[in-house]
């Protein structure tokens, strides 16, 4: 199995990684992968508590579960009080990161309201704030930005165009690349990825989305198959790699091998596959951060994107000493701090002194 340097790998490499097929190759792979994890990012687990505060989506993406022609969901949106009270109490629980999480629903007034409660999640916790809530202007990210913002996670799901508006019928792949590359210019820490196994997706179009990952320079990569939804169009269509669900993890490790620096979470999406073990094989083959569910219990069952969703019956305190139970399992211990990207050779924009919108309530903002 060939090995290369970061940032020479090419495509005919990574796909000799992808096609890797014997359990002894697999297997290899996942320990160097495992290996590159432990020297870049060392043994501490990042856990950040995600917060999924609404379901509400314009947008029809075809394997999405609250997509916003699925009539069977019951919509919500949490409240400002909720949200922070779910804040303060992560910090107790060992989490440094809030992520919070929603389907797209872009409006003035609420990109606004949005950034109001950035500021007094920054004000009123130590926690760094990660949001995820899909394509918005430049000027959006950066008023968002000017009110605290850290990271924004914002995933391109595929790195081929036809298959992506296939997929999608509210955006192109162009655009949602654009909104990573503002993210970039704005200096905040960006995080994108994809799914493995999407109908129609080759080895190809794996590698390419592995690829992709390197040449945005991400500072965090989010990855977890397929699984289709039942009330979707694709909820009969099957994963590309039904047959051979280990690809998954061959994935996962390919990605961290290309993508050294890069923080991977073990999404729940392996543990709806591979049920109270999935997350736990991610840790030991690339992945590096926790993401613990503190969605109210309430509202969990709303906020399915896909089926078998683990963890809906639990509170958030409960679920993540359980995190911390399969942490102390597998020899690893909890990040301290807000666990940002360290990127050899990153020049970070320079940026003048901002004031933070006058609706944000904060004070003059340094430079980031």
């Amino acid at each position: 199995m060939v090995m290369q340097a970061q940032n020479r790998w090419d495509r005919k490499a990574v796909l000799e990684l992808l096609g890797v097929r014997a359990t002894r190759e697999k297997q290899a792979l996942f320990d160097r992968a495992d290996a590159v994890r432990r020297e870049r990012m060392g043994d501490a687990v990042y856990l950040r508590g995600i917060v999924e505060f609404s379901n509400i989506c314009a947008n029809d993406c075809l394997y999405c579960g609250i997509r916003a022609g699925n009539d069977r969901v019951a919509r919500y949106r949490l409240d400002d009080a909720e949200i922070l009270d779910l804040a303060r109490r992560m910090e107790s629980v060992g989490q440094t990161t809030i992520v919070l999480q929603s389907g797209e629903a872009p409006s003035r007034e609420g990109d606004a309201a949005l950034g109001r409660l950035i500021a007094r999640i920054k004000a009123g916790t130590g926690l760094a704030v990660t949001l995820s809530v899909g394509n918005r202007p430049r000027d959006v990210y950066a008023l968002w930005r000017d009110c605290g913002l850290d990271r924004y996670l914002l995933r391109f799901e595929t790195s081929d165009a036809k298959l992506f508006a296939s997929l999608h019928p509210d955006c192109d792949l162009s655009e949602r690349l654009r909104c990573l590359r503002d993210l970039r210019s704005l200096g905040l820490q960006t995080g994108g990825g994809f799914m493995i196994g999407l109908p129609g997706e080759t080895l190809e179009i794996l590698a390419d989305n592995i690829l992709l990952c390197r040449d945005l320079d991400l500072d965090m990569i989010g990855l977890g198959p397929f699984l289709p939804h039942p009330d979707t169009p694709l909820g009969r269509s099957q994963n590309a790699y039904a047959l051979d669900p280990d690809r998954h993890f061959v994935a996962l490790a390919a990605t961290r091998l290309v993508n050294p620096d890069a923080h991977i979470p073990a999404t729940t999406a392996f543990d709806a596959l591979f049920p109270g073990t999935g997350r736990n094989l991610a840790l030991t083959r690339g992945a590096n951060v926790f993401m613990p569910s503190a969605t109210p219990v309430a509202r969990r069952g709303d906020y399915l994107l896909y089926p078998g969703k683990p963890c809906l019956d639990e509170t958030g305190e409960a679920c993540a000493r359980c995190v911390l139970r399969r942490l102390s399992a597998l020899g690893r211990t909890v990040g301290q701090g807000p666990g940002h990207a360290r990127r050899p050779g990153r020049r970070w924009p320079e940026q003048p002194a901002t004031l933070c919108p006058e609706s944000c309530g904060r004070t003059p903002l340094p430079a980031t």
